[in-house]
C-alpha cells in the first residue's frame, strides 16, 4: 500500500471518505486517544451501556474542550480526575489574568446518570456533585483500584468506558506525583518538578496537561496516520523545547503534501517515549523513524519520515521524503 496515493485520496474524496469510515468501523465502540505529559493511552467508551454518558464526554472531546486540560485531582490508589480546567498560558506580570493560567470548562448541561458497570481498575467514571445523581457534567476520571463502593454511592457512579492495553501505567504515574491544594476544585492538584514547601502558583511547566481525540483503531505506536481523519499523531524532540506531543492534520495534497500543526494539541512531556521524532530547529525539518498508517483497519508502516517547515507562522510542513 502507496503512502502518497492514499493520502491524497483521502484528501480528494474529503468528507465522503470520512463518512465511509465511519459507517464501515474496525471496533464496535468508540475509541479516542488521551496524550498526556506522562505518555499516551487509548479509552474505549461503552456505547451501548452508557449513551447519554458517552455522547456528553464525545461532545467536549470533539469541540476541543479537553485540548491543554488538566489532571487536578489525584488521590493515592483511587483516582486521577481531570475536565474541569482548561490551561492556557503562563501569566507574566502585568497580563490579563483572563488570557491566562487555567479557566473552567464551560458546561454543556447535567447528564443522566447511567450506572451498571462496575467501578472497577482501569475504568473511567463521570464525577459529580454529592447527593445529585445526575448532575455528572465535563469531569471524568479514572479508578485506579477497584472502587466498587462507589457503584452504590450517590445513586452509583457511571462508568462509561475503560483504558487498553497497558495505558494504565500511565495514570499510576500521575498518580504517584506529590499534589498541591491551589483551591477551587484543584485541592489535590497533581505538580511535577515543583516545590511543594514554596508559597507559589505552579506554571505549565509544573502540570500534567491533556489532549485527546477520536481515534479509528487502538494502536501503542508513538506516530500514528489515520486515513479517516487525516490526522497524524506524533512525539518530538523539540530541542530547546523539550519533547512535546501534538497532532498535525493533512491539508494539501498537491503538488505537495502539506500538514498542519495544531497548536492546541501540544502537551508538553515529562517522559521520552522510543521512537519519538526529532525537529531539527537549523534544518527547519521534522524526521520521524516509523509512522504506523490506520486505513480503516489495514495497516501498514513507513520509515524515516521527512517533513520540512515551509511556514512558521502557520506551522506548516511539507513532505519531502519516506521509506516504505
Amino acid at each position: 500500500m502507496s503512502f502518497l496515493p492514499n493520502l491524497k485520496k483521502a484528501v480528494l474524496t474529503g468528507g465522503m471518505l470520512t463518512a465511509l469510515f465511519a459507517t464501515v468501523t474496525v471496533q464496535a465502540n468508540t475509541l479516542v486517544r488521551v496524550n498526556t505529559t506522562y505518555g499516551s493511552f487509548t479509552i474505549e467508551l461503552f456505547d451501548e451501556a452508557a449513551p447519554d454518558t458517552v455522547s456528553n464526554f464525545l461532545g467536549y472531546v470533539d469541540r476541543g474542550d479537553y485540548a491543554r486540560s488538566l489532571f487536578h485531582r489525584s488521590e493515592s490508589d483511587f483516582v486521577v480526575q481531570a475536565g474541569a480546567y482548561q490551561w492556557q498560558r503562563d501569566c507574566a506580570t502585568g497580563m490579563d489574568a483572563t488570557t491566562c493560567s487555567a479557566i473552567a470548562i464551560p458546561s454543556q448541561g447535567s447528564v443522566r446518570n447511567e450506572p451498571g458497570a462496575s467501578n472497577t481498575r482501569g475504568t473511567l467514571a463521570m464525577a459529580k456533585f454529592g447527593g445529585a445523581p445526575d448532575s455528572a457534567t465535563s469531569q471524568w476520571f479514572v479508578n485506579l483500584a477497584d472502587n466498587t463502593d462507589l457503584d452504590e454511592q450517590n445513586g452509583g457512579f457511571t462508568v462509561f468506558g475503560k483504558v487498553l492495553g497497558e495505558g494504565l501505567a500511565v495514570a499510576d504515574a500521575i498518580n504517584d506525583l506529590p499534589v498541591i491544594n491551589v483551591g477551587g476544585e484543584a485541592q489535590q492538584l497533581p505538580v511535577r518538578d515543583f516545590d511543594t514547601q514554596q508559597n507559589q502558583l505552579p506554571a505549565e511547566a509544573n502540570l500534567v496537561l491533556i489532549n485527546m481525540h477520536r481515534v479509528e483503531r487502538f494502536s501503542s505506536a508513538v506516530n500514528v496516520f489515520e486515513y479517516g481523519t487525516a490526522l497524524l499523531t506524533t512525539s518530538v524532540d523539540a530541542g530547546d523545547l523539550g519533547n512535546l506531543s501534538l497532532n498535525m492534520r493533512l491539508v494539501s495534497d498537491g503538488p505537495e503534501l502539506v500538514f498542519e500543526m495544531d497548536p492546541t494539541s501540544i502537551v508538553p512531556l515529562s517522559v521520552a517515549p522510543d521512537g519519538r521524532g526529532v525537529f531539527d530547529e537549523a534544518e527547519q525539518r521534522l524526521r520521524l523513524p516509523q509512522v504506523e498508517l490506520n486505513d480503516n483497519g489495514q495497516v501498514s508502516v513507513i520509515n524515516n519520515v521527512v517533513l520540512r517547515m515551509t511556514d512558521g507562522a502557520q506551522l506548516r510542513f511539507v513532505v519531502e521524503s519516506y521509506e516504505e
